[in-house]
């Protein structure tokens, strides 16, 4: 059967491979595409290489107007919660690709997809790589008490922590807690310079040029110290398998599913 697929953020660094990914694939059909700077266009004249005459949408309600199985959102940290319940909402399933959700976020859409029996998908990041860390920092995690988490993007990046160490920072917190050898409230100084507490986990957040996103953990020990960390370079191609996965799994789900390991057998 042909999953109906919407992309929002089509116009995007991920959106637009994956508007073409989508329209190659013979078990996929691309029924949606928003982006408010493209709207009102063809797809086919903004992106080289997309096979469909599909007219860009500028809203998600505007694209979703369409019989559609699952939205993509591949947008902005202050629109995606609102794209992801207008689309549960609608009964369409969910793959969030955007991050800046918070935990509270995650509760909220959880409910409303459970209410309206739809999945979602979320991923902090659909590369391999990505979730490799992810699987080896929550092993670690079973035998090294202590931790700490750096998160690295690019300058122009406006959220932080990334939905990458949100998503690491909760699946560590599945495993367990950190010990904490001096309690950070007591810092001597600004506690500021601790980091933020994410499911229990401190995260540091760097944003400079010369990264696009890179994730890192690191376990101490007494006299002994492990670090485990994922590099993206500029190119999308890492996170187009990873989507095309979730699109392809999440009608199989209900509620929220956080996290593309979860799907890999």
């Amino acid at each position: 059967m042909t999953m109906r697929v919407c992309i929002a953020g089509a116009t995007g660094w991920v959106g637009k491979p994956l508007c073409i990914a989508v329209t190659e694939a013979p078990d996929l059909e691309l029924v949606g595409a928003v982006s408010r700077s493209a709207a009102g266009q063809s797809l086919k004249n903004i992106l080289e290489g997309a096979a469909t005459d599909l007219r860009i949408s500028r809203t998600v309600a505007e694209a979703l107007q369409s019989p559609t199985d699952v939205l993509v959102d591949y947008t902005h940290a202050n629109a995606v919660k609102s794209h992801v319940l207008t689309a549960i909402s609608k009964g369409v399933n969910v793959v969030i690709g955007s991050s800046g959700l918070t935990g509270e976020d995650f509760t909220e859409i959880n409910l409303a997809a459970l209410e309206n029996q739809v999945g979602v998908i979320a991923a902090g990041n659909f590369s391999i790589t990505a979730v490799l860390l992810q699987h080896f920092a929550c092993q670690a995690a079973k035998y090294l008490s202590q931790w700490e988490i750096i998160d690295y993007a690019s300058d122009t990046k406006e959220d932080a922590p990334s939905g990458t160490a949100r998503e690491l920072a909760f699946r560590l917190a599945e495993v367990r807690k950190p010990e904490i050898t001096f309690p950070v409230e007591k810092t001597v100084g600004d506690k500021e310079s601790r980091g933020t507490n994410l499911d229990g986990s401190q995260a540091h957040s760097i944003r400079l040029p010369g990264y696009v996103i890179s994730i890192e953990a690191i376990f101490g020990a007494t006299d002994e110290r492990l670090s485990i960390r994922h590099d993206a370079g500029n190119g999308t191609t890492p996170y187009i398998q990873g989507t095309l996965l979730a699109i392809r799994k999440v009608k199989a789900y209900t509620g929220l599913v956080r996290g593309l390991d979860r799907l890999m057998d």
